[in-house]
């Protein structure tokens, strides 16, 4: 029995300290509670991907940069994590994507879904990596991008609409 519990005691020995506790939840928690921003949004528009996937998504990012770096890894190890990130990551947004809705060819539904979840995991990234202030800046950059650009292309469009009948009466 003894024997037993000393293999589980040197399975868990990857955290030596509270202070190591204390940095992985800090870094962790930060990834989902940022990446729960990001999917509260894209879930109160209706979108398909929503907070429980954007958590996932920057806690998954943020866990394949936290392992390998407090396991040692240098900065090209790092560097491979990471364009591995961003790979499967597009794979991910892919399968967001839809063309053709409704008999139309041309209509693409998804891309800004598919971008959220690509942004979502270069914060989780920057949050794994103890970049958390950079990870808050990028978070609130990408949710007034989301909600307010909507806004302001509506009001655009509805401005030029409002042109084009305007040079409509005169001819």
């Amino acid at each position: 029995m003894e024997n037993v519990w000393a293999a589980v005691t040197a399975e868990f020995a990857d955290i030596t300290d509270e202070q190591e506790v204390a940095r992985i939840l800090v870094r962790l928690m930060m990834a989902a509670v940022l990446g729960a921003v990001l999917g509260f949004e894209r879930e109160h528009r209706g979108k398909s991907a929503g907070v429980r996937t954007h958590m996932l998504v920057s806690l998954g990012a943020a866990l394949f940069v936290l392992a390998p770096s407090m396991a040692g890894a240098d900065e090209q190890a790092l560097s491979r994590v990471i364009q591995g990130i961003v790979a499967g990551i597009g794979f991910l947004g892919a399968g967001t994507i839809l063309k053709g809705n409704g008999g139309d060819p041309s209509h693409v539904k998804g891309l800004t879904t598919a971008a959220g979840l690509w942004m979502t995991a270069a914060i989780g990234t920057a949050a794994g990596m103890g970049r958390e202030a950079t990870a808050l800046i990028s978070t609130l950059l990408a949710l007034l991008v989301l909600s307010s650009m909507p806004a302001l292309v509506e009001r655009m469009g509805g401005e030029q609409e409002e042109k084009k009948k305007e040079e409509g009466t005169k001819h």
